[in-house]
């Protein structure tokens, strides 16, 4: 380690400098650095691009990917790994990623990212993992702990509610505070909060009018105060709007830089007044004691290409999901009548997304190539590239040579996916089909050949329902990084078993998806207003068929579930349940199954999604073992945001547990009752009857005064009374005959209310 003795003494440091030198330090030396300061000691420090791979560019800095980087590991994106379902797996990618960083002298690496995919349509969904916030914190978590085990910081981004490209420097979100405490702060809040990322970047949109980077509630409130993050804020970069603003909100450090005008609107606004020194002290504390974790990294000469590159081989692996296999022609045997491959993106691969996350690999291996050395001597192979990646028409040339290979092979394997022009930072897609000349292929493959399998690479979900019925299986291959080549031809051939899970819901049709008409907005404003209900939520409470749901993934092995238990451990305000069942492998392969737990809610005095994701296991059985899986569940998973209480609460009565393969394949239910907490709101005088009656104390004393008064016979007739009890009490103390006034309304509201 390096020595300690070199460590920043932060208060004493602090205490030394100057304003203008603190104000200096809150602003990036160039477009990846930190400001230095050599009269205290303090050096420069990098922070590059990630999540799925260091990119840090050589020489030529932006922040497009358009200049090379070094070479480096490039791991299945976000949209891919989600699908593993494997937070141990995410940490061992983050240990890779962070000797990377140490070897290339990086102290943070850009990611990950945990926006939410609200949209199919988001451009920047292939860096993002799911649709649920509980999947995505939970391997968010596992990636930030394995990059920060090497004492390398993270940035978790993009904070918060940065769900759309589209005008994504100054759209106005437009979000309740339930559905951001629900949906879209979650993911953000289990990483803060279990593994305490070095640094949280904040979004470029606004908040409910107020931009990310000047978002007080946001970063202060929320971050810190909620959820007691100790770590630097850093924007993204060109987030500022105004810089003093921003220290004031939270915002520690601006990247990259800004030539000064950062430091100068800083120091104006001190000395107008209007920005006190303490908030710059703050903000300059956490630069320095971000300086301060990078001096403890230990520098790192090289890292395992091999040995990366192997893991971003087993990452591909868990990260593809089987859709369909429609009389098991998958796997393929490995001896038989010719193969044909057909597809541009087998021979080159799509295996990352365009912007600031693409990363220069060190090597990348082809599906192509690995199907060939694996059938060599074995299957003859007939490969057509059927299109070009980018091409706006077909080939008829290309589609006749497909055409003629799928009418000689036994089986026809179709690669297609989409272009990388398709879908980048800095613009949404425009529609969720696969090119119509991809399609157009398929279809006249099809029509000489009856067994197809299509592979498809693509870092957003795309509509499959109007031609899965030309394949009889379908493997999703998202984007699988540098090694996805050669896992594809390993889960092709059976060498590997499929294991991955869907982590977003693939609609029948885009029309279904839930933020139709409120997404990408207008005139600078997009209105949430489909609240709660994204993803599975949405379909499962409109009661829309899908594709493919949430938490679907087919395998070549298959497993029984039995003998579920359902235990509350603590009961009360903060309950805990234990869900533990028995999973057997009952086919004739090792395999992995991922073990889904669904809670449900139905007596809600608030509505609530059908149901929600509230736990998961992986566990991996061979052929004929049977486990014991038990997933404990927190308060949490029973909580819901009140805007009464301005806190989680769990509400007393009877909850559903669910159990399944998917959150269409539910396999086991049961039944727990919990305590919970009293979650009667507090009275006022324009409380309504109904809400008085409702409430312990307030009934008692209500009912007393009503006994035998007309105003009571009124309130409590089987004809009208509903109505009547839906008028505030204030209202109802004016008509005449009412057993109370006004003045005896406000102190019983009063004392109930104490006493709860």
């Amino acid at each position: 380690m390096t020595d300690t003795s070199t460590a920043i003494d932060v208060p004493a440091v602090l205490a030394a400098m100057t304003l203008e030198q603190k104000a200096a330090l809150l602003d990036g030396s160039d477009f990846w650095h930190t400001q230095g300061d050599e009269q205290h000691g303090i050096p420069a420090i990098m922070l590059t691009d990630g999540p799925h791979g260091l990119r840090k560019q050589a020489e030529g800095a932006d922040h497009l990917g358009l200049n090379a980087s070094v070479p480096a590991t490039c791991f299945p994106p976000a949209s891919g790994l989600a699908s593993s379902w494997d937070p141990k797996l995410m940490r061992r990618i983050g240990e890779a990623l962070g000797d990377e960083c140490r070897a290339a002298d990086v102290a943070v690496l850009l990611g990950p990212g945990v926006n939410m995919k609200r949209s199919p349509l988001c451009g920047r969904n292939f860096e993002y993992f799911s649709e649920d916030p509980l999947l995505a914190g939970s391997l968010a978590t596992g990636l930030v702990e394995g990059v920060q085990s090497k004492h390398v910081g993270t940035s978790l981004k993009h904070f918060a509610a940065n769900n759309q490209e589209t005008d994504r420097m100054t759209v106005d979100a437009q979000v309740d505070e339930r559905t951001l405490r629900e949906i879209y702060l979650p993911a953000f809040e289990k990483v803060v909060t279990e593994a305490q990322p070095w640094t949280v970047m904040c979004s470029y949109n606004k908040v409910n009018g107020v931009y990310a980077s000047e978002n007080r509630w946001l970063l202060t409130e929320v971050l810190r105060d909620d959820w007691g993050y100790d770590g630097l804020v850093v924007s993204d970069w060109g987030a500022v709007n105004e810089r003093d603003k921003a220290v004031a909100a939270g915002l520690d450090l601006e990247m990259p830089s800004s030539a000064g005008i950062g430091q100068r609107r800083i120091l104006d606004a001190v000395a107008a007044g209007t920005l006190s020194e303490a908030s710059v002290d703050a903000a300059v504390a956490n630069v320095l004691g971000l300086v301060a974790k990078s001096q403890a990294r230990e520098p790192l000469a090289s890292f395992d290409v091999d040995a990366h590159h192997e893991l971003a081989h087993e990452a591909a692996l868990q990260s593809a999901v089987l859709l369909k296999n429609e009389g098991g022609i998958l796997p393929l045997e490995t001896r038989g009548g010719p193969v044909a491959v057909i597809g541009e993106f087998a021979r080159t691969p799509r295996f990352q997304g365009a912007g600031s996350s693409q990363v220069n690999p060190t090597r990348v291996d082809s599906a192509l190539d690995a199907l060939e050395i694996a059938l060599l001597g074995k299957r003859e192979l007939l490969f057509a590239p059927g299109f070009e990646i980018e091409a706006d028409a077909a080939s008829d040339e290309l589609v006749a040579e497909a055409v003629e290979a799928a009418r000689g092979a036994e089986i026809a394997l179709v690669f297609l996916g989409l272009p990388p022009s398709y879908e980048s930072e800095g613009y949404d897609r425009e529609h969720m089909e696969l090119p119509a000349q991809q399609v157009a292929l398929l279809e006249a493959v099809a029509a000489v050949n009856e067994n197809v399998v299509v592979v498809l690479s693509n870092g957003s979900a795309v509509a499959v329902s109007g031609w899965q019925g030309h394949a009889k299986a379908i493997l999703e291959g998202w984007l699988l990084g540098q090694a996805g080549g050669s896992a594809t031809a390993a889960l092709l051939l059976g060498d590997a078993n499929p294991s991955g899970k869907l982590a977003e819901t693939i609609p029948v049709r885009f029309e279904d998806n839930p933020a139709l008409g409120n997404f990408p907005g207008e005139n600078g404003v997009v209105r949430y207003g489909e609240g709660l209900l994204i993803g599975y939520r949405w379909y499962d409470a409109h009661a829309l068929p899908v594709s493919f749901p949430f938490g679907h993934g087919l395998s070549y092995t298959s497993f029984d579930y039995s003998d579920l238990s359902v235990e509350v451990l603590e009961n009360g305000a903060s309950p805990r349940v234990r869900v533990s069942l028995a999973v057997t492998n009952t086919g004739r392969l090792a395999g992995a199954e991922v073990v889904q737990i669904y809670v449900t809610d139905a007596e809600a005095s608030v509505y609530r999604p059908e149901q929600e994701l509230r736990g998961f296991a992986r566990v991996r059985l061979e052929p004929g073992q049977s486990q014991t899986v038990a997933v404990e569940l927190d308060a949490r998973a029973f909580a819901f945001w009140s805007t009464i209480a301005h806190a989680w609460v769990v509400e007393g009565g009877s909850f559903g547990i669910r159990v399944g393969a998917s959150s269409r394949d539910i396999r086991l239910t049961g039944e727990i009752t919990l305590a919970g907490a009293d979650v009667a709101p507090p009275l006022t005088v324009d409380s309504t009857a109904e809400q008085f009656l409702a409430h312990p104390q307030g009934g008692s004393w209500l009912r007393e005064r009503l006994a035998g008064s007309e105003m009571g016979a009124m309130l409590f007739d089987e004809t009208h009374g509903r109505m009547m009890r839906a008028i505030p009490l204030v209202r109802l103390s004016r008509f005449p005959g009412a057993p109370f006034d006004e003045a005896a309304l406000a102190e019983a509201a009063a004392q109930a209310s104490a006493k709860a």
